[in-house]
């Protein structure tokens, strides 16, 4: 099916000038043009233009957007991935929802309410006992302190470039790539620099994290749902797991 640029426009919430844009970077290029030149969109360029949207809200630089776009050749796998974070942020929503809906109702009929009810689902920190008991109090405000200090735009930064590692790991996953070749290795590479750059964990202070924590996680990643939904469920976490445990043999 296809539709103008008017109506495509009007469907996702941008401006034609935008869509006009994007096809002169070279982002989002029409499926054809009428006789009078007016651009026209098939379920293919429809489908491409939901994957910029996503991309953009998480702060991803038009820019980065194309080269993570080209670099999906699993169009499939990469929905996957985005319907993963989808759901990770769909359940964050669903508790501030509940929370800002406790505190009307308290606020309404004069009734007490605990603070950890007002903010559950505001707090970044909300796996603070968990990181606390894996690595020590000191690796939680280090990391704590250090994401504090990121500021939104940073955070944002860095929550769309994690998001663009799994995106990845999830592609890889789906076309079969083998955990031992270049190309997960170069991932396993990427994933293990990602780890040490964050302060408090173990390895931060070298960037480079040791192998039997590299190790550790990625088993994680295979036996925690929470994990295994960021690269498209137990098969493709077993993927990383396999890739992350070679690359760590060899280079840790």
């Amino acid at each position: 099916m296809s539709r103008s640029i008017q109506d495509v426009a009007r469907l996702a919430g941008v401006s034609s000038r935008t869509l006009r844009h994007y096809d002169q970077i070279g982002l989002l290029p029409p499926s054809g043009t009428g006789p009078a030149g007016l651009r026209h969109y098939d379920d293919v360029a429809v489908r491409r233009l939901q994957r910029i949207l996503l991309l953009r809200d998480l702060g991803l630089p038009l820019a980065e957007i194309g080269d993570v776009l080209d670099a999906q050749t699993d169009e499939a796998a990469a929905l996957r991935g985005h319907l993963a974070a989808l759901h990770d942020e769909r359940r964050r929503l669903d508790r501030q929802i509940a929370s800002v809906g406790r505190t009307l109702t308290a606020l309404e009929k004069g009734r007490p309410i605990m603070a950890e009810e007002m903010l559950d689902g505001f707090d970044h920190t909300q796996h603070e006992q968990e990181v606390t008991e894996r690595w020590g109090a000191d690796a939680y405000r280090q990391g704590d302190a250090w994401w504090r200090g990121l500021g939104p735009e940073g955070q944002a930064d860095w929550k769309a470039r994690t998001a663009e590692l799994s995106r990845a790991w999830t592609d890889a996953a789906a076309r079969g790539v083998d955990p031992a070749s270049d190309e997960a290795q170069e991932l396993a590479a990427r994933h293990a620099a990602w780890l040490g750059s964050v302060p408090g964990t173990p390895g931060s202070d070298v960037g480079r994290p040791p192998r039997a924590y590299v190790v550790g996680l990625a088993e994680m990643y295979v036996a925690d749902e929470r994990f295994a939904a960021n690269y498209g469920g137990v098969a493709g976490a077993t993927f990383v797991r396999d890739a992350l445990v070679a690359y760590a043999e060899r280079e840790l």
